[in-house]
């Protein structure tokens, strides 16, 4: 029996008049798609994601049907009259084999890594200074960045770019809030790989990928964007995407 269609949403992103909803559907342990809502308020964000996402599931064209087997080759054996066969003949040689050609893949940005700075004093201040603004103790620090990162510990944090977005996620939150239910980060590569998967989705390429960049934000790669940046180009892959799959116009291509 095929299992019910459910969904889950998440709060990815929140800032005073902002909140950024990620809603995934799910039918059993299978991801069918996710798409992010933008709005006020976190119920409102959600609608509009499950808008987008409804739409993108509505509109997904159906995988393409294997190509028909081709039939087997085969050769016709030429005997000669018995009076003139005098011995046997040699074996035909066999066909030589094809290569099939397989689809090309679309081309997406390679990852460039990011220089991490060496000095991260700084942010760990910042921290301590935004868990006291909170009021949570170690405790709650650690339900938090267990939800966030999948450790309980800002030590085991190795990555300049989960810092920065923790330090990021803490200076919105209100005190006194429950870690156990506050909005956490979306990490860069998690943005990143959202990124790659709408560009595979899209068949856009490499060239293809860095015009929109151009257009919209007047750069090249993505690795110069600011998460937020980055949060904004992923939606707007989105709704490039589900203008294609309803028959409406693409976003135009530059000049």
């Amino acid at each position: 029996m095929e299992s019910s269609l459910s969904f889950r949403a998440r709060l990815v992103h929140a800032e005073a008049g902002k909140r950024v909803v990620q809603l995934s559907a799910w039918r059993g342990s299978q991801c069918l798609g996710s798409a992010l809502g933008e709005a006020e308020n976190a119920e409102l964000a959600e609608e509009r994601a499950l808008e987008r996402l409804q739409s993108r599931l509505n509109h997904q064209a159906p995988a393409p049907a294997p190509a028909p087997a081709e039939p087997p080759v085969r050769h016709a054996v030429v005997r000669r009259p018995p009076a003139e066969e005098t011995s046997d003949p040699a074996p035909a040689a066999a066909p030589e084999a094809v290569q099939p050609t397989l689809p090309q893949a679309p081309v997406v940005e390679a990852q460039e890594p990011a220089t991490d700075p060496e000095d991260w004093s700084d942010e760990l201040a910042e921290i301590d200074i935004q868990l006291k603004r909170l009021g949570w103790e170690r405790s709650q620090e650690g339900t938090y960045l267990q939800r966030a990162f999948g450790h309980p510990s800002r030590n085991r944090i190795t990555n300049y770019a989960d810092l920065a977005a923790y330090v990021r996620s803490l200076r919105v939150l209100e005190p006194g809030c429950d870690p156990a239910s506050a909005s956490i980060p979306l990490r860069r590569r998690d943005l990143l790989q959202q990124s790659d998967q709408l560009l595979a989705s899209l068949q856009w390429d490499a060239n293809r990928g860095r015009q929109a960049l151009e257009q919209q934000f007047n750069l090249s790669s993505r690795q110069q964007l600011s998460d937020e940046q980055l949060l904004a180009f992923n939606m707007q892959l989105e709704t490039t995407l589900i203008g294609a799959g309803s028959g409406a116009p693409a976003a135009p291509s530059p000049g």
